[in-house]
């Protein structure tokens, strides 16, 4: 319930959103593997947040961003921090224990793209995080919720017309409709890694039945996370 409320304040209060979110990661990550003297690279860092938080925890770290506006929503960029793409990070392969990723993969128009690429910089026995808003979730349009339901191209007009200006997501260029189901089938099936937890992130433990149910979970989880290990 912490972190649903705070979800819902993601535009008008972002430090508590963002505040609760980077302490639910550590505590969720700590869950797989240790965080102190650990290198974590995340991808679609912003401003700083999880950068408290991770190296609160004894990690080094690395924030990547391709949005300078993301990077500076604090004043100026937070330490750590690169301006790069979550779809050619700008790290060796190999390189960090752990690789994390919340709320960004619906903003990437070539998501296998950016989690192939989240694997590859990851060691060997190393974890991979990663978060997301699925399109047929409740929160799916983000700001133009729920009438993405009725389709992207809709929802973005239709804000358009009752504020004004463009959203902050605009469907097609920042927002993309991803599925729980496309992103499982490509962590089953990928060589990278194993799959080893998949859950709706916003949920409490009883609730996770949710992710093996299809169309179910496509409008009932809200947030799909996953936890994989990269393979040897």
């Amino acid at each position: 319930m912490r972190l649903f409320t705070a979800f819902l304040h993601e535009q008008t209060d972002p430090d508590r959103f963002y505040g609760e979110l980077a302490k639910d990661s550590v505590e969720q990550l700590a869950r797989y593997t240790p965080l102190s003297g650990r290198t974590v690279v995340d991808v679609g860092g912003g401003p700083g947040y999880f950068c408290d938080a991770f190296r609160a925890a004894g990690a080094g770290y690395l924030g990547v961003d391709p949005d300078v506006g993301e990077l500076s929503a604090r004043g100026t960029p937070g330490q750590n921090m690169v301006r790069a793409s979550g779809t050619e990070l700008p790290v060796r392969d190999g390189a960090v224990d752990v690789c994390y990723s919340s709320n960004v993969l619906e903003h990437v128009s070539a998501p296998r793209t950016m989690l192939e690429e989240m694997c590859r910089v990851t060691r060997p026995g190393g974890i991979v995080f990663v978060s997301y808003t699925p399109w047929l979730s409740p929160w799916g349009g983000h700001e133009t919720a729920p009438w993405h339901f009725a389709g992207g191209d809709f929802a973005r007009d239709r804000y358009i017309r009752k504020n004004g200006h463009e959203p902050k997501n605009r469907f097609g260029e920042t927002l993309f409709p991803i599925s729980i189901s496309a992103v499982l089938d490509w962590a089953r099936g990928t060589p990278s890694a194993e799959l080893l937890h998949a859950f709706p992130r916003y949920h409490p433990w009883w609730a996770t039945w949710i992710v093996r149910i299809p169309g179910i979970r496509e409008v009932a989880s809200w947030n799909l996370a996953m936890v994989l290990r990269k393979k040897p």
